[in-house]
């Protein structure tokens, strides 16, 4: 679990500003106000003092951010507790969830749909579009979106597009991050309304938790926000290792 910590903590810092207050790696996002692209992590081990919290919760409210945390407890067992005595809420706890290799059960596409690998902007766009809609969000991809994604890939990421195959309307899709050490997050899976019920996600999943394998990966993670989802990618062939602790202050 301290390398997928290291991991998380590694790739959170990527394309954000960040600042090592007390035993937290607090990071920014350049782009957005958004609470999941803005937290703290704090180092393995660590046993932070009340100063320490103070010092994190201020360096948030300054940028009119929410004070939040996302980590592994098992790799910091004393940070839950001194946080909660700050002030600090438990947002919610994750599983995680890891498919090693040889461990995919198959899981076809349903008829009509087609995965890929996103390739024009054309593709891009309707890939982030999808996961805006699925997650709730207003609004199509931009220009800098796209932007970012490709980089994403070319970067050593990965990117999955289900789409219908008479219409190439984007139906749904996700990402992977950076493989490193044999590591890659699984992120950002969603699938349109009328889509959904059909298996689409659980195809999609297979399909780039393989990719993920091919290209070296011996631990792509993900953390499923429902019981539903987690039971969908157990039928994928991903098996819980533990949870992700999201603490925040209001």
């Amino acid at each position: 679990m301290s390398a997928l910590q290291s991991y998380i903590r590694r790739n959170a810092a990527h394309g954000r500003d960040t600042e090592m207050i007390g035993p937290f790696l607090a990071t920014f996002s350049q782009h957005s106000d958004n609470r999941n692209l803005n937290y703290a992590i704090p180092v393995d081990g660590a046993s932070p003092k009340v100063s320490d919290v103070d010092a994190l919760t201020a360096a948030y409210q300054r940028r009119n951010l929410l004070p939040r945390l996302e980590f592994l407890p098992d790799n910091a067992p004393d940070v839950e507790a001194v946080l909660l005595a700050g002030g600090y809420t438990v947002e919610r706890r994750i599983p995680v969830m890891t498919c090693p290799p040889g461990a995919v059960a198959e899981q076809p596409a349903p008829a009509g749909i087609e995965l890929l690998v996103p390739e024009s902007d054309e593709d891009f766009a309707g890939l982030i579009s999808a996961q805006n809609e699925a997650y709730g969000e207003s609004g199509t991809a931009t220009p800098a979106d796209v932007a970012r994604m490709r980089d994403l890939l070319a970067r050593g990421g990965f990117a999955v597009l289900a789409r219908n195959a008479e219409t190439g309307e984007a139906a749904g899709g996700g990402a992977g991050d950076v493989l490193t050490d044999g590591l890659t997050e699984l992120v950002g899976f969603g699938v349109r309304a009328k889509y959904r019920r059909r298996g689409i996600c659980a195809a999609f999943t297979e399909f780039i938790t393989l990719a993920a394998h091919r290209a070296g990966a011996d631990m792509p993670f993900l953390t499923p926000g429902t019981e539903v989802e987690a039971r969908l990618y157990a039928k994928v062939g991903f098996r819980g290792v533990g949870d992700i602790l999201h603490l925040i202050r209001e």
